[in-house]
């Protein structure tokens, strides 16, 4: 036993606790956090996992992130998951969540939004690779065959949404 993940139903309440392997084999849903990282002039953070990661090895992204954790509010898993794996500390904003089929498994995929302007150090067991790419490059690579499937459908929504108030030019 590894990971331990809330399982949660469709309606995202809490069933029980679980193994976060075990909630993929069985495909039980279980919840995903995750960050959209823009910087100062609003493009977006991409980046490729490693060739030997174990989820979506070599293929790219448009988003940092993995479960949430027992207790965790989705804010918080996507706030240490952004400190994990970029080493940035930002508090990032809840945009929308979505009951996504998973090409794995089935979860709760919460996507929040930051706005990284210091340095960042990425993890090299995470990111093998990133750059900061305009949203219309973004919408070009995300048609790409390497690029995570569910990372597509969350784009899409990402793109449908309306513009918060506040945010920076090509942002929503």
């Amino acid at each position: 036993m590894g990971e331990w993940v809330e399982r949660v139903d469709e309606d995202d309440v809490v069933l029980g606790v679980v193994d976060r392997e075990e909630a993929v084999r069985c495909r039980w849903l279980h919840r995903i956090a995750t960050v959209v990282c823009r910087d100062g002039e609003g493009r977006i953070l991409v980046h490729r996992r490693p060739h030997g990661a174990d989820r979506f090895a070599g293929q790219l992204n448009w988003m940092l992130g993995g479960a949430a954790g027992v207790g965790e509010s989705y804010g918080q898993a996507a706030a240490r998951e952004l400190a994990e794996e970029l080493g940035a500390r930002v508090r990032p904003r809840f945009r929308f969540k979505f009951l996504c089929e998973g090409v794995i498994s089935p979860y709760w995929l919460a996507v929040h939004e930051a706005v990284v302007t210091g340095p960042v150090r990425p993890d090299p067991s995470e990111i093998a690779w990133y750059g900061w790419l305009a949203e219309s490059e973004l919408a070009d690579l995300a048609g790409r065959q390497d690029f995570v499937a569910d990372a597509r459908e969350a784009f899409d929504r990402y793109r449908a949404l309306p513009v918060p108030p506040g945010a920076l030019p090509g942002a929503g």
